[in-house]
């Protein structure tokens, strides 16, 4: 329950507006930054910040330079709209959600390959401007985000073995072919495979579909001041 507030004395409205461009100007006047709003999906708001270090956090991952330029921001921000349809689907409608520790094999992983040691991982981070959270967040997410494709739209996906076939002569085994002249490929060897990458393809093209609806169906601002 929620505590009720009772002020002592309600000061006249203009003078509260005063008394707040007072505290905002003494932040600016300090160098403050003011966290502005730049989208907003249906109530969800994304920020400046948000921005930042979404772009940070991926190309920390990449690991590649952050692109901080406005058509960075704007590549940014658009995956993080289609982050805030799935969040509010999953929150709506219960979907399962993965638990944080499920992430660590795949932290792990990460750090082994390009930051052996402590220092070296803490270092990077740092000229990154972002944190180790942050970098859990980012791998919560993207097992968050293929849990949620799997379970919505895989069951309606069927492969058939037409379609097998097909993508084999025409695709892999000329593909394998090129490669190895000599080698004998078989239909049997990829079949499960080649179902996998379908079922993939398909999935991602539901996704693609449910996304474009929720788009349309949910009001988002855009508020281009805040990507300078």
């Amino acid at each position: 329950m929620k505590r009720k507030l009772e002020l002592r004395s309600a000061a006249p409205t203009h003078l509260a507006i005063l008394a707040l461009a007072a505290i905002l100007g003494s932040a600016l006047a300090l160098g403050a930054i003011i966290d502005r709003i730049a989208v907003t999906v249906g109530n969800r708001a994304i920020t400046s910040s948000d921005i930042e270090r979404e772009v940070r956090v991926t190309a920390f991952l990449n690991g590649q330079p952050p692109d901080l330029s406005v058509a960075g921001k704007r590549a940014a921000v658009e995956r993080m709209v289609e982050q805030r349809l799935v969040r509010r689907e999953i929150e709506s409608s219960r979907y399962p959600a993965p638990q944080p520790a499920e992430i660590e094999p795949g932290l792990a992983a990460f750090r082994k390959r390009y930051y052996p040691a402590e220092a070296d991982y803490r270092r990077a981070l740092a000229q990154c401007g972002i944190s180790d959270q942050d970098v859990r967040d980012a791998l919560l997410w993207q097992r968050t985000l293929l849990q949620f494709v799997d379970v919505r739209f895989r069951p309606a996906v069927q492969i058939s073995a037409e379609e097998i076939r097909q993508y084999f002569d025409t695709v892999l085994a000329p593909r394998l072919r090129a490669a190895e002249p000599s080698r004998t490929v078989s239909l049997e060897d990829y079949r499960d495979q080649i179902e996998d990458t379908l079922a993939g393809q398909r999935e991602d093209r539901e996704m693609d579909n449910w996304l474009r609806e929720a788009r349309r169906q949910t009001p988002i601002v855009y508020h281009d001041e805040a990507f300078q």
